[in-house]
């Protein structure tokens, strides 16, 4: 107790002394470095980067100055005015004699001036201490380390003997090798650079220095002999400063003329050594410096700030470099002309590929092109390509990685690097999964490979060929592919696939200024009456929402955006105005401006130097209520004539379209469902409640009420809910699409949406089995579980019976996704191989199966359709050289897998990214017709079939007056299929002297052939998914070719044995189908599954399997010689005449657009139309 009273005794008086103490502030100086004498001279001499450099730019000063001394003492010395000591008596000079000895006197003794010897005497003083002075701060511990070192050997030999002749007078005309100090300026030189790069914190240094560290030791050495050489030669013939600096130059440059020769043997001693330091010392030199220069060849240098100041540049960021994603990026970037004088720094961590390193080389892209290698998350590397000066970045993702989510990764963490080194470069981002694009919605411009790849593939199944359609839209082209071929159909589809997509200011515009205050379908059609463009879109000035076909109510403003596809754009246009003559005749002014071929515009377009010159024959705007268009009466019979009404300038609110195709849409479902009974479900119209990632955009479709079981989504297996095990058993009413694909990613989801839009109508829904390698995840399927008619099952498509059990033979199309784990292979182009060869396999088997193929390399599509032995084939191969050579864009574009949508490659689209840069609207009108993104107002893609019924209108321009004024829609290209004769390449073949290219419009045969069909087809114009396997007009043409073919045998009597091989052959190809018919009917049995589904193949005649094949795929491998192609024509001229089975691309108007604004007026007309409305789907449209 007595101890704790002490201590709270005591503890005030600790509180009073920390109060007091409290006063007195005591200041603390805290040194970087030790507060030391030694250390304060280190800091000032060695350690600071800027006193250092002055220290060391004053020494370098010093020792040139010394060699400049020496220079002005050599000449005012003359040794004939005598030699010797300091006031010592003078030697008379003598002449140099072969017979008398060497005068060392000579060499020894040189005559220098008081004033002169004064300032060598000072520098040598004060170079002197300052080496002591370094000497002694770098001291650590070993003298000898420091005395032996060559620096200090010659500062001694320099400086010593001067200060010696201070005290000791008679030695100051002693020779003294002051031109020595030359490689301790070079020395001081190296360390002056050093300390300049650490003061400007240049990295990219070591080039410069090798560079000055070889010319220096270059001069050093030419200097050393030079003053060397002089100096020795006093004792023999006298040689001048000048002789002695040529006969260096003339030995060191192994030329040695021999008119100037050292005489004395101690200068040819010193030119031994000269020679001998020369040949070690400058190759290490060269040596270093050629290393640094691969070094610097492989890593690229820099892009100089003053060009990146003066001169425009891009940045392209790739981890990987090939040469087909190098030459696509230049030849769409530089595509362009008002990016001719840009440059390309291209960045990419890995070493430049010798195929790039070959094209780099080529003059059209070295002087454009710089290569850089280095990282785009090092500041450093940025700062080497200047990218704060960039006017965009590029980021584009290594597609061929086995892990793509780490390839996105990688992109991704490249974005936010260059966002933060450079927050106002423009960034354009290439993506590969759908689930990491939000990481990147900072992008300018944001493109996702596998959203853009599946919504195509799905539009592929309903709109044929729409993934073809999409490149050439998305490609640069002149439009003069294939304008030299001999066959009609190259030529034009060559064309047509230099149609873009552009835009204007109507205000600006000739095209379109004229229709300021009509509707948008007005201006639509008479600028492509008048004009030959096709005007897809606008973009109001007050909203940056680009609207797809708006439809008749949206009236036209000086202030909308237009956009419009042509063969180029209006500003390369030149307009060539052709006044037609009046006609007086009063019948005459009654015709429709599309009456006769006569009175048809003529768009001759060509396509030269960006220049496009139209005829314009019909520049005269006639009344609306003139251009009715009427055929006569068929037989004679008093029906109704067929017509054409005028497209209004202002829409009729008593006859809009959206109520009518809701309507229409409704009373198909009303129908459906009372035609299945009570039993089915109805579908509803909605958002889908889950999706599988985020940015995903909302669209509304067709859903269940209720979510399905996911045991329900097994198409395979049964479950509680229902026993169905094969696709036979759900009776499905629509042909199927199947989709092979490794895993269920995410990007699956968005070929389902497309599919099950709101648009579709229910009766055109296909069943969707996804074929699947892996099985999906529960995320996934609790994102498409809300889909009606969405099923999946485990298995390849190299195994017959899992093709079989998920119902091959009831589908239409299937899709064949390009799989990750073989993107990548060790030999490139090699990635395709088993996609290929199953491709081909499963069309043996199926031969009526559409087969859509997404290949990783384009240039593989070239085996899609091989046959050995066909002259079309190659006649198609040379052509596509020749189209390359050309320096065409689009060489591929005449493969005919590729021009009929039978095969695609992810990267054709790589050029929609490119354009953006100079078309920034193109990823969203791309979105747009992929039905990615779902504006407000704005049409969507869809297509129309060509009927029997339908050739009356006769040409595409009045097929663009009859859709723009019956149902507002605007048609944007043609997808045609011929019947085509390929040739062999055996001259003696008997078919192949009666081979022929029959086209309908050159056959007069087919033209009454059109008349008197009577196989009709239905109405189906929502879509392509009307029975597509029956061509009356090519079943018709084989026919022909048949006859003919047998009339050109029996003339030919002679070739009897030839024929008698050809049957032969025919019949061991027919036991070839039979072994396959029975192969699957054999599989089928084996697993249960009934085979009246199957269509016996070898039942089928050649003619018969050609016709089945839909639209223009694989040819049959049966029959090589007889086939279809299938091309697409993007905007085609009005005067293009229309062939049965043409497919027409048009984009819809929103039948939602206009729902909430004109409720009651559509109420109303519905009324007076269609009787009473359907309330349910009035509200349903309202979501």
């Amino acid at each position: 107790m007595g101890s704790l009273g002490s201590d709270v005794g005591q503890r005030p008086h600790a509180e009073d002394f920390s109060m007091d103490s409290s006063f007195s502030q005591v200041q603390v100086e805290f040194y970087v470095n030790e507060n030391t004498f030694k250390e304060r001279l280190k800091l000032f001499f060695i350690k600071n980067q800027r006193s250092s450099l002055r220290i060391r730019l004053f020494n370098f000063s010093l020792k040139l100055l010394t060699c400049l001394l020496y220079i002005v003492r050599v000449l005012l010395d003359n040794p004939e005015e005598g030699i010797g000591c300091w006031e010592c008596e003078k030697q008379n000079y003598t002449t140099f004699n072969q017979s008398t000895k060497i005068n060392w006197s000579h060499i020894f003794w040189v005559d220098r001036k008081t004033p002169l010897w004064a300032v060598q005497v000072s520098i040598a003083l004060i170079s002197f201490l300052e080496t002591m002075l370094l000497i002694y701060l770098s001291y650590k511990g070993n003298i000898w380390e420091q005395i032996f070192r060559i620096s200090f050997i010659l500062e001694m030999i320099n400086t010593v003997p001067f200060i010696i002749t201070i005290f000791w007078p008679p030695l100051r005309n002693l020779f003294i090798p002051v031109f020595l100090n030359c490689w301790l300026a070079k020395y001081a030189l190296e360390n002056m650079i050093n300390d300049l790069h650490r003061a400007i914190q240049r990295t990219q240094s070591a080039m410069f220095n090798q560079v000055l560290i070889l010319i220096c030791t270059l001069l050093c050495l030419v200097f050393t002999g030079t003053c060397g050489i002089q100096h020795l030669e006093r004792a023999g013939e006298k040689l001048s400063l000048f002789k002695s600096f040529y006969f260096c130059i003339v030995t060191f440059s192994t030329v040695g003329y021999g008119d100037v020769t050292p005489k004395i043997w101690p200068s040819q001693l010193l030119v031994v050594i000269m020679i001998c330091v020369a040949l070690v010392v400058l190759p290490l030199q060269f040596e270093e410096l050629v290393y640094l220069w691969m070094e610097r060849q492989k890593s690229g240098g820099n892009y100089s700030r003053h060009r990146a100041q003066t001169e425009k540049h891009v940045v392209l960021c790739v981890s990987s470099l090939k040469i087909d994603l190098l030459m696509d990026f230049l030849n769409e970037f530089y595509a362009h002309p008002r990016l001719q004088d840009y440059y390309v720094v291209i960045l990419c961590p890995t070493e430049m590929d010798i195929q790039v390193r070959r094209v780099l080389q080529i003059p059209l892209w070295s002087q454009r092109v710089i290569y850089l290698q280095g990282s785009a998350l090092k500041d450093q590397d940025l700062m080497r390509a200047k990218m704060d000066n960039g006017e965009a970045c590029f980021i584009l993702s290594s597609r061929n990685e086995v892990d793509r989510t780490a390839a996105d990764h990688q992109t991704i963490l490249r974005a936010w690097a260059v966002k933060d080194f450079a927050p106002n470069c423009p960034l354009y981002v290439q993506i590969l999964k759908p689930e990491n694009k939000f990481h990147v919605k900072f992008a300018d411009h944001v493109v996702c490979e596998e959203e853009c790849k599946y919504a195509m593939l799905a539009l592929n199944c309903v709109c044929p060929a729409t993934s073809t359609l999409i490149t050439l839209l998305v490609h640069t082209s002149r439009g003069q592919e294939g304008q030299e071929s001999p066959e009609q159909w190259q030529r034009m589809y060559g064309r047509c696939s230099g149609n873009e997509v552009y835009h204007i200011r109507m205000g600006d515009s000739k095209f379109f200024m004229e229709y300021e205050g009509k509707s948008f379908t007005y201006a639509a059609f008479h600028a492509h009456k008048k004009y030959g463009v096709c005007l897809i879109g606008i973009r109001r000035e007050e909203n940056k929402s680009i609207l797809l076909n708006p439809g008749p109510r949206h009236i036209m403003a000086a202030s909308d955006t237009c956009f419009y596809i042509n063969i180029t754009k209006e500003e390369n246009s030149a307009f060539i105005f052709k006044q037609e003559e009046k006609q007086k005749k009063k019948g005459f002014a009654g015709r429709g401006s599309y009456d006769g071929p006569s009175r048809l515009p003529v768009h001759s377009i060509i396509a030269s130097m960006g220049t496009v010159a139209m005829d314009l024959q019909n520049t005269e705007c006639r009344p609306a209520n003139s251009s009715k268009l009427a055929l006569p009466a068929e037989n004679g019979s008093g029906t109704r004539r067929p017509s054409i009404a005028p497209v209004l300038e202002l829409a009729d609110t008593s006859s809009l379209l959206p109520c009518d195709l809701l309507s229409d849409q409704s009373e198909d479902e009303m129908t459906q469902s009372d035609e299945e009974g009570s039993a089915v479900v109805e579908y509803v119209k909605g958002y889908p409640p889950n999706s599988p990632y985020i940015g995903s955009s909302p669209t509304l479709c067709h859903l269940l009420p209720e979510k399905a079981p996911f045991c329900c989504l097994r198409l395979d297996k049964g479950c509680k809910h229902n026993s169905f095990e094969d696709a036979k058993a759900y009776g499905f009413k629509n042909k199927l699409i199947i989709v092979s694909a490794e895993t269920a990613g995410n990007g699956l989801y968005n070929f389902i949406v497309p599919l099950r839009a709101y648009y579709r109508s229910r009766k055109e829904l296909n069943p969707i089995v996804l074929l699947l390698d892996n099985k999906p995840e529960h995320h996934f399927l609790e994102a498409i579980c809300c889909f009606p008619m969405v099923y999946y099952m485990e298995g390849t498509i190299d195994n017959l019976d899992s093709l079989l059990q998920c119902g091959i033979i009831y589908a239409d199309n299937l899709v064949v996704v390009d799989k990750e784990s073989t993107m990548s292979a060790e030999e490139d182009y090699m990635a395709d191989a088993k996609t290929i060869v199953n491709v081909q396999t499963m069309f043996r088997l199926f031969p009526s199966l559409s087969i859509i193929t997404e290949l990783t390399h384009p240039s593989n599509m070239r085996f899609m359709q091989f046959r050995a032995k066909d002259s079309y084939s190659l006649a198609l191969s040379k052509l596509e050289k020749k189209e390359r050579e050309n320096g065409s864009n689009l060489a591929f574009m005449f493969r005919l897998p590729f021009a009929a949508g039978r095969v695609f490659s992810i990267s054709m689209l790589d050029t929609l990214l490119y354009q953006s840069f100079v078309k920034d609207y193109m990823i969203t009108i791309t979105r747009l017709l992929l039905g990615l993104d779902t504006t407000p107002g704005s049409g969507y893609l869809c297509a129309m079939k060509i009927t029997e019924d339908d050739l009356w209108i006769r040409t595409y321009g009045r097929l663009f007056q009859k859709l723009c004024s019956s149902s507002a829609e605007i048609p944007i290209g043609i997808y045609r299929t011929e019947s085509h004769m390929f040739a062999t390449s055996e001259p003696h073949d008997i078919r192949a002297q009666s081979q022929i290219s029959i086209n309908v419009e050159d056959c007069e045969d087919t033209k009454d052939v059109k008349e008197h069909w009577g196989i009709k087809t239905g109405h189906h114009r929502n879509s392509c998914s009307s029975d597509q396997s029956e061509h009356p007009l090519l079943r018709r043409k084989s026919m022909q070719w048949a006859r003919r073919l047998s009339r050109k045998g029996n003339k030919h009597s002679g070739k009897t044995a030839e024929w008698i091989s050809q049957q032969r052959l025919s019949l061991y190809r027919r036991s070839e189908r039979q072994e396959l018919s029975e192969l699957v009917k054999n599989r089928m049995k084996h697993l249960g599954l009934p085979t009246t589904g199957y269509e016996d193949v070898a039942n089928l005649t050649a003619s018969d399997v050609m016709n089945r094949v839909n639209l223009g795929y694989l040819q049959d491998e049966m029959n090589d010689h007889q086939n279809t192609l299938s091309y697409v024509l993007i905007n085609p001229p009005p005067d293009t005449r229309l062939e049965l089975n043409d497919i027409v691309y048009l984009i819809r108007s929103d039948p939602l657009a206009h729902v909430a604004n004109d409720g009651h007026s559509r109420k109303s007309s519905c009324s007076n139309k269609l009787g009473p409305c359907n309330p349910e789907t009035r509200d349903e449209t309202q979501l």
